[in-house]
């Protein structure tokens, strides 16, 4: 069950090309690294930069311990200023400060660059954060020394103003999305010309193969890659084994038909002159050899077209031409035909063969109908369309019909015919494919639908 779920969820790239789907591989992992690149790289830069004002903050640090001291009253002092500037610039944005023992303000001092401000603490869950002279977040180093003048520890506090790592690390996320970008156009662009450049081979099989369809040649061009050519081979191998096959047995049938014909002519012109019994003991032998030329016969004629992937026919212009030779045969029944069929309408069948199956289905609908006969199509799918032919007749009963296309099956014995034709129709239509199925019409006869399949774009 579980697998059903899984094939029903993804079965639309079950669809995609095998370009696209490389295509697609291509985007998703790129995406993914890009997205890495663009949450990694900025965090690793702030990293960097807060590392790095840290370590300027340390050397701060060890300047203020190196030169702080007590004065004569007990009070905390410097014994110079200070190397970096900054810290005697009001709202400089670089700031220390001491204290003696923690949040006394007794003995403390601080950097001029604080004015008359002091550092603040706050508390943010488990982070500690520092506010400078303009409420600005800082960067900090805390310290805690002591000296032999003091009981308490001295909370000496180092800090830098955050703002000019954000303002950077802001430039660098700008500048780094815009590389990544350009990044990730340039690899897909350079991998979708490898894609490109890999299926070339299969883009020049499908022209080729669309070049067989159309007949303008006979056989794929060998000139493939190694992985490529065992079946480009193969295919070449089997359509000329499947022409020759063809052409020999199409050449024997057409032989068997000529050898035939004079001497079975000659029999039945002999036994029409004989006395009735004699004619009635010879006549059922010499129809049953009829029969078995005419079933073989049509075997061998169903084999195919001489060129497998370029056969078509239009059925409309097929339908109109037979059914005016029916018309004049069948003239005294008054049958109307109504070719409904698109003329645009084309299916992957050999013309021949399709007069031989279409002829046979018109054949019993102008012996069966009443009056009017209907021939239109109904698509099934991209691949196949069904042809269909119903009459007002009488039609056939349920139980008959799963019979009615088994080889020699006559359903009324006082019609004239072999019982060969629907098989045959049906033997043929499944050489291409295909599939002949009979059911009850809405006209109220038989209707006979011809499933056949349609030429590839």
């Amino acid at each position: 069950m579980p697998n059903k779920h899984f094939s029903l969820r993804y079965s639309p790239l079950k669809h995609l090309s095998i370009k696209n789907r490389l295509l697609l591989a291509a985007i998703l992992w790129l995406s993914a690294m890009i997205l890495a690149a663009g949450y990694l790289i900025p965090s690793m830069v702030k990293d960097y930069l807060v590392e790095d004002a840290q370590s300027q903050l340390r050397l701060s640090m060890d300047e203020l311990t190196a030169n702080l001291e007590a004065d004569s009253n007990g009070r905390l002092s410097l014994s110079r200023r200070l190397s970096d500037p900054r810290f005697n610039q009001p709202y400089s944005g670089v700031y220390w400060s001491m204290t003696i023992g923690e949040n006394s303000s007794e003995n403390s001092i601080r950097s001029r660059s604080l004015w008359d401000k002091t550092l603040v603490k706050e508390q943010h869950g488990h982070k500690t954060l520092y506010k400078g002279a303009k409420d600005e977040n800082l960067v900090v180093l805390t310290q805690s020394i002591y000296l032999p003048e003091y009981s308490r520890p001295i909370q000496i506090i180092v800090g830098m103003d955050e703002s000019p790592i954000q303002e950077t690390l802001k430039q660098v996320i700008g500048q780094l999305w815009i590389i990544l970008a350009l990044l990730f156009s340039g690899v897909l662009i350079l991998i979708s010309a490898q894609i490109s450049w890999s299926l070339w081979p299969l883009g020049k099989m499908q022209k080729e193969l669309a070049l067989l369809r159309k007949g303008e040649q006979s056989s794929l061009n060998e000139n493939y890659p190694k992985e490529v050519y065992p079946l480009v081979k193969d295919l070449n191998a089997l359509l000329f084994h499947y022409q020759e096959l063809l052409e020999r047995a199409r050449n024997h049938a057409g032989n068997l038909s000529h050898a035939l014909k004079t001497p079975l002519s000659v029999l039945k012109n002999e036994v029409a002159k004989l006395s009735d019994e004699q004619k009635q003991a010879l006549q059922e032998p010499i129809e049953q050899i009829q029969q078995h030329i005419d079933y073989h016969l049509g075997r061998a004629r169903m084999a195919g077209a001489a060129n497998i992937l370029a056969v078509k026919t239009l059925p409309s212009e097929r339908v109109d031409a037979i059914s005016m030779a029916f018309d004049k045969v069948y003239a005294a029944r008054e049958i109307t035909l109504a070719n409904e069929l698109d003329s645009n309408l084309c299916v992957a069948v050999e013309p021949t063969d399709f007069d031989e199956m279409i002829g046979n289905l018109l054949e019993n609908s102008y012996k069966w109908a009443n009056s009017l006969i209907r021939v239109y199509s109904v698509a099934e799918g991209k691949e196949r369309i069904n042809i269909c032919i119903e009459d007002d007749g009488a039609g056939i009963s349920e139980e008959d019909i799963e019979h009615a296309i088994k080889r020699g099956i006559r359903l009324d014995e006082t019609v004239p015919g072999t019982g060969l034709g629907l098989n045959i129709v049906s033997e043929m239509a499944h050489s291409y494919r295909g599939k002949l199925t009979l059911s009850q019409g809405q006209l109220g006869g038989l209707k006979a639908t011809l499933t056949l399949p349609v030429p590839t774009t």
